[in-house]
């Protein structure tokens, strides 16, 4: 199997381009592979189905410059953090053999995406033991990044993606059956999915302008970031 740089593990079809779709755009701009692993079909979704959702991801897929796009079937709001699961995703890191991984938040409305998140870290350990009865060889990433764009939490750092926001909407845009159309029956549910693109742009808006550009996407990680050179620092703070 084809390995990449940067592998973005994802609840269901559209989290990835919600989240961080201007970074993978970003770094394979800049030369890097990418690839996507999204966890479920997103067969419980209340609009489409596993197989229009399945083209629109394919689509997107296109648009980000993914290398590839897994589909796992590990059920949609029905996702855990299982042994079996556990396994079945660190089969995929030692597959893909990724030096970044970039998972949702921790915490959040939906189980499946705080549970991803659990999931994804477990998951990138558990590659990398020498007995666990998986294929291949032992791997583990060298970074794990929590994509934090809709929760109001301090980021550890943001990426600049100010050109590359057009087309990370345009990618957000292959999910019609999720976005497209008359919303109103899932209206009181999900009031922002009928501002959708309003919402993206000035999440990453708010973002960019911290970082003194115009559009970012934030995240956190759990270690230190390391600085070598304090003189040549980015952001001004003043």
């Amino acid at each position: 199997m084809e390995t990449v740089d940067v592998l973005t593990i994802a609840a269901h079809p559209d989290d990835v381009e919600l989240t961080c779709g201007g970074t993978l755009l970003k770094m394979v701009d800049q030369g890097y592979s990418v690839g996507i692993l999204d966890l479920t079909e997103g067969e419980m979704g209340t609009r489409g189905t596993p197989e229009i959702r399945a083209a629109e991801a394919e689509a997107a897929r296109i648009v980000l410059g993914a290398r590839f796009r897994t589909r796992m079937n590990l059920g949609d709001s029905q996702l855990t953090t299982s042994i079996e699961n556990r396994l079945a995703v660190a089969q995929q890191i030692r597959y893909r053999r990724p030096r970044t991984v970039i998972l949702p938040y921790w915490d959040g409305r939906h189980p499946d995406h705080y549970t991803t998140a659990t999931l994804g870290y477990e998951a990138c350990y558990a590659a990398g033991l020498k007995k666990v009865d998986l294929e291949g060889e032992p791997h583990r990433p060298h970074k794990i990044l929590y994509s934090t764009i809709f929760w109001d939490v301090p980021p550890s750092f943001a990426v600049d993606i100010s050109p590359y926001f057009e087309k990370k909407l345009e990618a957000v845009n292959c999910f019609a059956s999720q976005f497209h159309g008359d919303l109103t029956e899932i209206e009181q549910l999900f009031p922002a999915w009928t501002r959708l693109t309003d919402r993206v742009r000035t999440e990453c808006r708010y973002y960019g302008h911290q970082l003194g550009v115009e559009y970012a996407e934030p995240y956190v990680v759990k270690e230190l970031v390391a600085i070598d050179d304090v003189v040549e620092m980015p952001v001004a703070s003043i």
